[in-house]
């Protein structure tokens, strides 16, 4: 049953259309896709790309962002790396360089295209899909995410709570550059974490 869904998770991890057939400026260093998947997995991140140090190991959030991440979820490690477990997917499967301030690019434009449907649709058994930043939330909310990613956050209760599966949590970036929004936005961590947490124990239980 697995077959086809690991073909594709073969064809991602070779991928080069970044390269060979780029819709902007080439990538800038050769391609390493990061993805995770498996026919078990009932919960799915949806992050943006990989940063600098998972581009290195080829681990996804295999940094601070993922430290924060984990807490955020109360897992560890192990736990977390279980990709019966949990399926990481973001939008952009490789790092895609550095803008003039040295922050990350945006995810490269090939990838969701070329890829996400098909692997959505190898992964039925997505029970809850974390949305991680503004892009992953354009591809997964559509029309039903807010003008800003702050309102899409804030607005978390309606959009968990739609009749459509696999329910969907949106969250803001791990990054510790988003610690000045995680104080200013304090309901993040008193109402949508416990939620966030709630959820994930339920699933890894089942």
């Amino acid at each position: 049953m697995s077959q086809p869904l690991d073909q594709l998770l073969t064809r991602i991890r070779a991928c080069r259309i970044c390269v060979e057939a780029p819709l902007s400026t080439p990538l800038p260093h050769e391609p390493r896709p990061v993805v995770v998947g498996s026919r078990k997995a009932r919960i799915l991140i949806a992050g943006q790309a990989p940063g600098t140090r998972v581009h290195a190991s080829g681990i996804p959030f295999d940094d601070r962002s993922g430290d924060r991440l984990r807490d955020w979820l109360q897992v560890d490690r192990p736990t977390f790396y279980d990709a019966d477990r949990f399926a990481i997917a973001p939008m952009g499967f490789c790092f895609p360089g550095l803008d003039a301030k040295g922050g990350d690019l945006p995810p490269r434009k090939e990838c969701a295209p070329a890829w996400r449907d098909a692997l959505m649709g190898l992964m039925p058994q997505i029970a809850l899909v974390l949305v991680i930043g503004q892009y992953a939330q354009a591809w997964h909310l559509g029309r039903e995410r807010s003008a800003t990613l702050t309102e899409t956050v804030r607005d978390w209760r309606r959009l968990f709570e739609r009749e459509a599966r696999p329910r969907v949590l949106p969250l803001p970036h791990p990054s510790w550059r988003n610690t000045g929004w995680l104080k200013k936005n304090p309901w993040f961590e008193r109402d949508l974490l416990p939620v966030l947490r709630e959820e994930i124990r339920s699933h890894l239980a089942s």
